[in-house]
């Protein structure tokens, strides 16, 4: 046999699969569908109703599904499609983590993320599916991918790039994707560390009702609706941190408009400041609620409980 014909069996007959091209490919896609997985999980208990976060958020959750199916189900061969795959399913996870950073430094579209633990959790792992579908996108291709040879025992043909990336080329991609991977944990982490613990919403010119869906609920001077926390007790509040951001308890001092039934009262919240209570229930409003004669909080469970409206009964 002579040495073109063995090189053209060679190329004829390529190995197994590259194992840790696999576990890669596996892991990269199972990273990016897990961080979809806890968008979903935030999408459905709240976020729908923020104005124009919500559709992003559906919009970003679907493309984390379909790109790490994609980087799942593409084979290792054709190589171009396959690494294409896992360069923009790395890119996506990166751009996803640079928008929550944006909203919780700057605000997009008139929302401030205040971090919750979710968001944490989907951050970091992000960041490690970017390293990981980084490094699959930048894995040397199996033997037999990076050449081809004709049945005639020809002279093979080297693959082009990206099929067969250029050593020098992947060494500084690998160099920069790593400094990111790092760069986007340290944000993270400054990200989470300068969060402050938001101010209490103030009211002191008094309380009263509208009618929105045919249902009578209390507001406040604003016409925002209020809410009650169903772990709330009438002495105490459950709703801190990242919960008070997001539903942001009605403190100071009010008077009932004219002809308002039920009891009017206070409790005393950690650190000192002083919150309403209606009929027993501690008062909140919504920041999904972006106009006077909206109740998006109504029924939502989040942060760690349901949220209702508080109906008026005359």
């Amino acid at each position: 046999m002579t040495a073109a014909a063995r090189a053209g069996r060679q190329h004829a007959e390529p190995p197994g699969p590259d194992w840790r091209t696999v576990l890669l490919r596996v892991a990269g896609a199972g990273l990016l569908i897990a961080a979809g997985a806890i968008h979903l999980d935030l999408y459905l208990t709240g976020y729908r109703t923020i104005p124009t976060i919500g559709w992003l958020f559906l919009l970003q959750l679907i493309a984390a599904f379909g790109l790490g199916l994609a980087v799942l189900a593409i084979p290792g061969r054709p190589v171009i499609a396959s690494r294409l795959a896992a360069a923009g399913a790395a890119g996506f996870a990166l751009a996803t983590l640079g928008g929550y950073l944006l909203s919780v430094w700057t605000g997009l579209f008139g929302f401030h993320e205040v971090p919750p633990t979710a968001g944490l959790v989907a951050g970091v792992i992000e960041v490690a599916a970017f390293a990981v579908l980084a490094a699959l996108a930048l894995a040397p291709a199996r033997a037999g991918a990076a050449a081809t040879a004709p049945a005639d025992g020809a002279a093979a043909t080297p693959a082009r790039f990206p099929a067969q990336i250029p050593p020098a080329v992947a060494r500084a991609a690998a160099t920069t994707a790593a400094a990111l991977a790092v760069a986007a944990l340290v944000l993270l982490g400054v990200a989470e560390a300068g969060v402050s613990p938001p101010a209490p919403a103030a009211t002191s010119t008094g309380l009263k009702t509208t009618v929105i869906g045919g249902t009578t609920v209390l507001t406040n001077a604003r016409g925002f609706t209020l809410y009650w926390f169903a772990p709330d007790t009438p002495a105490t509040s459950t709703c801190y941190g990242s919960c008070a951001a997001y539903w942001p308890p009605v403190t100071g001092t009010a008077t009932a408009s004219p002809g308002l039934p039920g009891r009017i009262g206070t409790i005393t919240r950690t650190g000192g400041s002083v919150q309403l209570t209606y009929n027993g229930h501690p008062l909140y409003t919504y920041i999904g609620d972006s106009a006077p004669g909206q109740a998006k909080g109504n029924n939502l469970n989040l942060n760690g409980g349901l949220w209702h409206e508080v109906r008026v009964s005359r």
